[in-house]
């Protein structure tokens, strides 16, 4: 899938949360309808079976209770997206990436392998720290292997830990530094490896137990002599990229660190920088909605420039969901996990804060169907985003109002419960995070009823059909 990821270490963010956040972003062409839901211990399988490969293993019986963000739409496999699971632990799956042909040469793709269909069911139910997550996740490569390149976050309240898988059935993975933030554009990103640490007391950086002898025999490490640089070693250098990937990471990493000399179609982009300020969850959103305000590739631009549309957005109209994973150490375990979710396209949608330590979801975010309805958040969502993309000019200030006011009464709903939850510790307190995922998706319902009808408004206004005059 094409997405977008960013990853904030908790001394990089605002409230010294870890946050990652990926674009779930569909194939061109398609618009892939999310559901938000809980999976219950006993309702996870113990045997697996993918749907898009004829990978199967079995599973253990002893997993744990989790949120996921799966098709609504049966037919092609899970793909649970993300979620936090019962010891607030996250994954986000996944980021696709690329590579390049001396290694998929030397370590061909298993068809019958698994993919991102399947990750956060074969992982999540089962880690009770990041680090664990990739361990899990490695392991499985190496035996089974998989069909196509993928990265993958996982998280807990302390750390980060960035996967790349590299061929069938090798990978990497590196600690995101606690003062730094990461962007991933659908690139193989890890611009440095330490095989040191990786062998010795693996405090930062994980792998495939032959990576460096399959980097050796295959003559892969392009620096030789100097320190391990995996992207040139495993990623891709194509023309498509610097039209399709850096320049998303050329923006993220220009808003954080203005000063930073790079360009668009920069090839030597730095996987992990120290912003300049603190990076707060509407940073992410912003960021994850971008389509280049402010420059000339913006394709909403009053202005005509040549290279307008030239690269593509971060913010997609094909976005199926965003979600930002904020984990909160400051917070007792309940409502540690904060799981901010948006449905379609991010420039103009809005995203919904949710407690995860829950045994149900609200209707609104969890009744996906196929059928176009006024019912749910993801329908009314991608319905606002069509009718504003088509008028942008008319209804940007609609959406401006719209996305300020549910993330300021989300803010204040999280406020008003995590007031709550901590007075009533330590008694259970599932009902109590239930009850403010009600009022929060209640409060969006609302909000974005009314923005639908005012998009509407200024769309049914611009048809062509219109005429001045009217009857008395």
């Amino acid at each position: 899938m094409s997405c977008t990821t960013i990853l904030v270490g908790r001394k990089a963010s605002y409230d010294g949360s870890t946050m990652i956040s990926r674009n779930d972003d569909s194939q061109s062409g398609k618009y892939t309808p999310k559901k938000f839901v809980v999976v219950h211990s006993e309702d996870q399988p113990r045997h697996y079976q993918s749907v898009l490969s004829k990978f199967s293993m079995d599973l253990p019986d002893d997993p744990m209770r989790y949120t996921a963000v799966p098709n609504a739409v049966p037919g092609e496999g899970i793909w649970a997206a993300c979620g936090v699971n019962e010891c607030n632990v996250a994954v986000t799956a996944t980021e696709t990436i690329t590579s390049n042909v001396r290694v998929l040469g030397a370590d061909p793709l298993v068809e019958d392998g698994f993919g991102e269909e399947d990750i956060v069911v074969l992982t999540l139910p089962y880690i009770h720290s990041a680090r664990e997550g990739v361990l899990r996740l490695g392991s499985l490569l190496e035996q089974y292997g998989t069909y196509e390149m993928n990265a993958i976050a996982f998280q807990d309240d302390r750390e980060i830990w960035w996967l790349e898988t590299i061929g069938g059935h090798h990978w990497m993975a590196r600690r995101v530094p606690d003062d730094a933030y990461v962007v991933m554009p659908n690139q193989l990103g890890i611009d440095l490896f330490d095989f040191g640490d990786a062998f010795g007391a693996q405090k930062d950086y994980l792998c495939s137990k032959d990576l460096m002898d399959f980097v050796m025999e295959n003559h892969l490490d392009l620096n030789p002599g100097r320190l391990f640089d995996p992207r040139a070693a495993f990623g891709s250098h194509d023309d498509a990229d610097h039209v399709y990937n850096t320049p998303r990471a050329w923006y993220i990493l220009k808003y954080f660190n203005p000063v930073l000399d790079i360009t668009p179609e920069s090839d030597d982009l730095p996987w992990c920088m120290i912003p300049k300020r603190h990076i707060t969850i509407e940073d992410i959103k912003y960021l994850q909605s971008s389509h280049y305000q402010g420059t000339p590739f913006d394709p909403y631009s009053q202005r005509e420039h040549a290279e307008q549309g030239l690269y593509r957005p971060i913010g997609v109209n094909r976005t199926s969901f965003m979600s930002i994973i904020q984990m909160r150490p400051s917070k007792p375990e309940p409502i540690r996990a904060v799981e901010w979710l948006c449905y379609g396209c991010n420039t103009f949608n809005v995203m919904v804060p949710l407690y995860t330590s829950i045994d149900k979801v609200p209707e609104y975010l969890s009744n996906t169907t196929n059928e176009v309805t006024t019912d749910n958040f993801y329908w009314n969502s991608r319905m606002i985003g069509a009718l504003s993309d088509a008028h942008y000019q008319k209804c940007i200030n609609h959406i401006e109002h719209y996305q300020e006011a549910v993330h300021a009464q989300g803010y204040a709903i999280l406020k008003e419960y995590d007031e709550k939850i901590c007075a009533a510790l330590p008694n259970d307190c599932t009902a109590l995070c239930e009850e403010a995922n009600q009022k929060a998706a209640d409060m969006a319902k609302k909000e974005t009823a009314k923005t639908l009808g005012e998009v509407l408004y200024e769309a049914s206004n611009a048809m062509k059909n219109s005429y001045a005059r009217s009857d008395h």
